[in-house]
């Protein structure tokens, strides 16, 4: 009954509901098949006393979000990254200067609810991603404005020690938007043997190989290597097919998919493809369905949408299938673990969008369901098992 006039209490906070309609709303959703169930964590930019990080429970069969919890104490939350089990959130606090941080949370699965453990400074100014290691015994930030990552060791529980920075120099064609680095992502492939860092201002991906050795660190800087991609792209995410032989990547500034393939540690080109067809300048994001059967790429500035690329089977590459009108800035979007929806977060619509997607053309319907938050930028599901 405690936890339930604790939901009850932050959803009068958030919308001014009564605690009864709240109690009925919890009552519904512990009805509901567990397995169609998923907590929705969305980050988002805002003010340290605002709800930066929300809670959702997600119904992937129905398409039905509704609120569980909110957390506050973070300035610009922007991007979060889970841990395997869940019970672990780690958030960037997405500052341009010396305030940008690195933070651990748990997550209570029980409750819903986000708890701080403790906040590190990323020595890098704008960190807009995090990921963790394989392992999880390292979180790293992609640090816009730093032009570096910083590589944090993960404490016994959880907590972040002290950052290490991997710093870059260089610029590219474009003298307002590639005057310095501009570190936009981190991934690991999925082999675990490599660690990508995708950097829009030098129109690379710099390569670190991941050290199979105890206490040799996490990467193996001696080993690093730069992948040179087109003048004046601006790379910006990437996703890896389901097989891991195949990775996609977008380019912020000349609105293109990438197409790369990856064996024995190796990543080469083997087709580019127009995601923005207008040249907006502001491509953001990508994923590819659980399937594998198609990717989606997301364009903000101008005709703000998705792209829709079906995937041949035999070499990985794509043709263009549709394209998907959206609220305004599509930034993160999300595919449901089932396939069946795809959410977007608009932010200067202030909401999260749900389209229903057909898994046999690849194309989205506007379902009319909409999460209604100041400013959503990033959009991570978490088991409820």
């Amino acid at each position: 009954m405690k936890t339930l006039i604790g939901v009850c209490m932050a959803a009068m906070a958030l919308t001014g509901s009564s605690c009864m309609g709240s109690a009925k709303q919890t009552e519904a959703v512990s009805a509901e098949n567990t397995d169609s169930l998923y907590y929705l964590l969305v980050g988002s930019y805002a003010q340290p006393q605002e709800e930066g990080i929300r809670v959702y429970v997600f119904n992937q069969e129905t398409g039905k979000g509704t609120y569980r919890s909110g957390f506050s104490g973070i300035s610009n939350p922007s991007f979060l990254t889970p841990s395997a089990d869940g019970s672990r959130v780690y958030a960037v606090g997405e500052d341009e200067g010396v305030t940008s941080t690195a933070n651990a949370l748990t997550f209570d699965r029980e409750k819903g609810m986000l708890s701080l453990v403790n906040t590190q400074p990323t020595k890098g100014g704008a960190p807009c991603n995090i990921v963790l290691s394989p392992k999880e015994d390292y979180v790293l930030t992609a640090n816009y404005m730093g032009g570096n990552v910083t590589v944090f060791p993960v404490g016994k529980n959880g907590e972040l020690l002290e950052g290490d920075t991997l710093d870059f120099s260089g610029h590219g064609p474009d003298s307002e938007r590639q005057a310095q680095p501009h570190l936009h992502c981190v991934l690991f492939t999925p082999d675990n043997r490599l660690m990508l860092a995708n950097d829009l201002g030098t129109d690379c991906i710099h390569v670190f190989p991941v050290n199979d050795k105890q206490g040799k660190g996490l990467l193996d800087r001696t080993a690093a290597y730069d992948v040179q991609l087109t003048s004046g792209a601006g790379p910006r995410h990437t996703c890896f097919a389901p097989d891991g032989k195949h990775a996609y990547l977008i380019t912020e500034l000349s609105g293109d998919v990438i197409v790369l393939s990856y064996d024995e540690m190796k990543l080469d080109t083997i087709q580019t493809i127009k995601a923005d067809t207008l040249d907006a300048r502001g491509s953001a994001d990508i994923h590819i369905s659980p399937d594998g059967n198609f990717v989606y790429a997301s364009n903000r500035l101008k005709g703000d949408g998705i792209a829709i690329f079906s995937v041949n089977p035999e070499d990985g590459t794509l043709d263009k299938v549709g394209y998907q009108s959206t609220g305004i800035h599509p930034r993160n979007f999300i595919i449901t673990p089932n396939g069946k929806f795809l959410l977007v977060a608009c932010r200067d619509t202030n909401e999260i969008q749900v389209f229903a997607r057909n898994t046999e053309t690849g194309l989205l319907e506007n379902t009319g369901e909409r999460i209604e938050m100041s400013k959503p930028v990033c959009l991570k599901f978490v088991s409820m098992n």
